[in-house]
């Protein structure tokens, strides 16, 4: 099929289009960007240099791609947006650029979900099937896991590692790694237990969900220290021979800055 590109859209002549895309009135795409085959460009949205998306995507009026990094160390070097296939961004989405510091890159996965107004900054990694709610904000060096969905209003702190199906609840402040599978909330982020929907929802077997929880009980909600926790863990036949429990304990042990608690005396989800 033949791309349809609108008379008043300005398509620079290096830009690289694939096959049957639509790009709307006034929309602006920039030397230095490919645009895959199927993607929509609507009204008014801007795609900057150095951005690349991959095949399928659909971006909204008024989002601007590839804008550069909002870091005042960032002296004009070249570095990329990187986005996967089927994703819809939003009306008014920001996705900056990476910088030298971050290996140059902001990576987006694919089919994945920006809604109005959310905004990714410079050198963040997402997964595949990311959900962003309206306003969702990340900060610098954010890496979040497949199938983790943000809450609206939301923001999390840079360097800040959101784990995979993890859900964090709106208008949430995240200053700390949400370890997967769970489940945050509150002004300051405090750990809710596992994030039981989304991980029934997923379809994940009943026995990871409860080999999960018995870690979590016992990582959070014992006195034990994350070491002995971690003995008491691989002691369990059940909790040993679970991939969730396994991938749960390695990004604990991967942190650097430290992981969302619960409130004092909570039980877990």
């Amino acid at each position: 099929m033949s791309s349809q590109i609108h008379p008043t859209a300005i398509v620079d002549p290096s830009a690289e289009l694939g096959e049957d895309i639509h790009i709307g009135p006034y929309a602006i795409v920039h030397e230095n960007t490919r645009i895959g085959s199927g993607s929509r460009i609507d009204a008014f949205s801007q795609i900057k240099p150095f951005t690349s998306l991959g095949a399928d995507n659909h971006v909204f009026s008024y989002a601007c791609l590839g804008e550069i990094p909002q870091d005042l160390k960032f002296q004009g070097e070249e570095s990329w947006l990187e986005i996967g296939s089927r994703n819809r961004i939003r009306e008014y989405c920001t996705l900056n650029r990476g910088t030298a510091d971050g290996g140059g890159i902001t990576r987006v996965g694919s089919n994945c979900l920006l809604m109005a107004y959310s905004h990714v900054a410079h050198d963040c990694r997402l997964g595949d099937n990311v959900i962003m709610a309206n306003c969702a904000t990340l900060a610098g060096h954010v890496h979040i896991g497949d199938h983790a969905i943000i809450g609206g209003l939301s923001a999390v702190h840079q360097f800040v590692r959101i784990g995979e199906m993890a859900f964090v609840g709106g208008k949430t402040g995240a200053a700390q790694d949400v370890p997967p599978y769970t489940l945050v909330a509150g002004e300051r982020a405090k750990l809710e237990g596992l994030n039981l929907v989304g991980l029934r929802r997923h379809k994940l077997p009943k026995e990871e969900i409860s080999a999960l929880k018995k870690a979590l009980r016992i990582i959070w909600h014992s006195s034990l220290t994350r070491e002995e926790a971690r003995e008491k863990i691989a002691a369990s036949q059940e909790m040993a021979a679970s991939k969730c429990v396994a991938q749960l304990l390695k990004f604990l042990q991967e942190s650097t800055r430290g992981t969302v608690t619960p409130d004092p005396g909570k039980n877990d989800g």
